[in-house]
C-alpha cells in the first residue's frame, strides 16, 4: 500500500482554498469549505483560515491567481501552517507549482479523502480498494508532481527524473493497478459467493451521505455493535446482519457514506463494496434533516445511486436527527401550535415528494423507532409476497 511519509498529523494547522467560478456560487463554495474543514478535522488537521477567490475559470498553472497566491504566502509566513488544502481537484503540475511558491505541502480534496480512507481501511478488501484509488489518482499526475510523489512514497525514486524515469514509473504504477484489480476481482468473487449463500432472504441496505447516522440506526435495528462516531467515513467496510422482526427475517447492510465531489477512482475502486447497494431489494436512505443543506445531500446520494444503477430500487427515506432539527429550528418564544404547524408542513411536504415513503426519527433519542421497524417490516413482507407467493414462513 502507498505509504504517505508525511501524512496529516494530529493538530496539524491547515488553510483551505476554494474558488467561485461559473459552476460554483459563493454560498456553495462557503458550504463546500465548511465540509472540507470537517474532512480536515477527520484527518487530524485544524483549519486556521479559509481563502476564496472569484475567477471565470481556474488558472492552468497555479489554479488560483498570482495575487491570491501571494496573499496566502504572506499569511502562511510565521504561522506554522503546514498544509494547504484546495477544495477542487488539482493537476500534478499545479500542485508542484503551488508548493514551490508557498513552500508548504499542498493537496486537493480528492487526496484528502483518499488519506482518510487509507486511515479507515481495516480489511484486506478496503485496503486494496483504497490503494487502487491512490494509484489511479497518481497516474495522470506523474509528470507534474514528482516532489508530491516523493512525499507519498510508493517505491518511486527521489531524484529529478528524466523522460525515461517517468515512463518507467508509469509502467510500475500501471502494473500495480493491474495487480490490485486482479486481487479485488478475486475478493469480489468470494464476496459474490457469500452473498449467494445468504439464500432467499430479502436484503435491505442503509445508504446516505456520510455522517448521517447510518451505523447508529444499524446498531438499533440489528442489536449489534457497528462502529459509529461523529466523523466522516467512520466505517468503510459493509456490515451485513440477519435481522428478525416479528419472526420475519431479512438481511440488513450498513454501507460506506457518500459525499459530494467523491473521487471517481474511489467509486470505481469500491465497486465490490457498492454491490451490496446494487444487489439490495430495498434501500433505506438515511438523511440528516438537521443539516442546513440536507436537500443538497439528498441530491448527491440520488446522483451516486444513479451512477451505480441503483436509483430505481424501492426506497424508504429515513429523516434522522429530528431532535437536532427541532433544537435548531425552534426558539424558546415559539408557541406549541406554531411548532406543530411547522412539523406538519415538513411531514406533508416529504410524504408528498417521496410518495408516502418517508419516516422521521431520532436515533439518538430512539424516537419513532417502533414506527420505523413496522414500516420496514411491512415493506419486507410485501416483497416476500411478490417474490415467494407460496411461502408463508417469511410472513408471520
Amino acid at each position: 500500500m502507498i505509504e504517505k511519509k508525511n501524512r496529516i498529523q494530529q493538530e496539524e494547522r491547515a488553510i483551505l482554498v476554494g474558488m467561485v467560478h461559473k459552476e460554483q456560487t459563493e454560498p456553495q463554495v462557503q458550504e463546500y469549505l465548511d465540509e472540507l474543514a470537517f474532512l480536515a478535522e477527520t484527518a487530524g488537521a485544524v483549519t486556521v483560515k479559509k481563502f476564496i477567490q472569484k475567477l471565470p475559470h481556474p488558472d492552468s498553472r497555479t489554479y488560483i491567481g498570482k495575487g491570491k497566491l501571494q496573499e496566502i504566502k504572506e499569511y502562511i509566513q510565521g504561522k506554522d501552517v503546514r498544509i494547504v488544502i484546495f477544495d477542487d481537484e488539482l493537476s500534478g503540475a499545479q500542485i508542484n507549482n503551488i508548493e514551490k511558491e508557498l513552500e508548504a505541502k499542498t493537496i486537493d480534496r480528492s487526496d484528502l479523502i483518499l488519506d482518510i480512507f487509507a486511515r479507515r481501511a481495516k480489511t484486506a478488501q478496503a485496503k486494496a480498494q483504497v490503494e487502487l484509488a491512490q494509484y489511479q489518482y497518481i497516474l495522470p499526475r506523474l509528470r507534474g508532481m514528482w516532489k508530491h510523489l516523493e512525499r507519498l512514497g510508493g517505491g518511486i525514486g527521489t531524484r529529478g527524473p528524466g523522460e525515461s524515469e517517468i515512463e518507467t514509473d508509469r509502467r510500475i504504477v500501471r502494473d500495480k493497478i493491474s495487480l490490485l484489480r486482479k486481487r479485488l476481482s478475486e475478493i469480489d468473487k468470494q464476496a459474490f459467493t457469500q452473498r449467494k449463500d445468504r439464500g432467499e432472504f430479502i436484503r435491505a441496505a442503509l445508504v446516505g451521505y456520510t455522517n448521517v447516522g447510518k451505523s447508529t440506526i444499524m446498531n438499533l435495528l440489528s442489536k449489534r455493535h457497528v462502529f459509529a462516531e461523529n466523523k466522516l467515513f467512520a466505517t468503510l467496510d459493509t456490515t451485513t446482519s440477519k435481522v428478525v422482526f416479528e419472526t420475519t427475517p431479512f438481511l440488513l447492510s450498513d454501507t460506506v457514506g457518500f459525499i459530494r465531489k467523491l473521487p471517481h477512482h474511489l467509486v470505481e475502486s469500491f465497486k465490490s463494496t457498492l454491490d451490496e447497494v446494487r444487489e439490495a431489494d430495498i434501500l433505506l436512505h438515511v438523511v440528516d434533516i438537521s443539516h442546513p443543506n440536507y436537500e443538497d445531500q439528498i441530491g448527491v446520494v440520488n446522483k451516486t445511486l444513479q451512477e451505480i444503477n441503483a436509483f430505481e430500487k424501492p426506497l424508504l427515506t429515513i429523516f434522522n436527527k429530528m431532535d437536532l432539527y427541532e433544537e435548531r429550528t425552534f426558539d424558546e418564544w415559539l408557541g406549541l401550535d406554531t411548532k406543530k404547524e411547522i412539523l406538519e408542513d415538513l411531514y406533508e411536504r416529504w410524504q408528498r415528494e417521496t410518495n408516502n415513503n418517508a419516516i422521521f426519527i431520532s436515533a439518538l433519542e430512539k424516537r419513532n423507532l417502533d414506527t420505523l421497524r413496522a414500516t420496514i417490516l411491512e415493506k419486507v413482507r410485501e416483497m416476500y409476497r411478490v417474490r415467494y407467493p407460496y411461502k408463508t414462513e417469511f410472513l408471520y
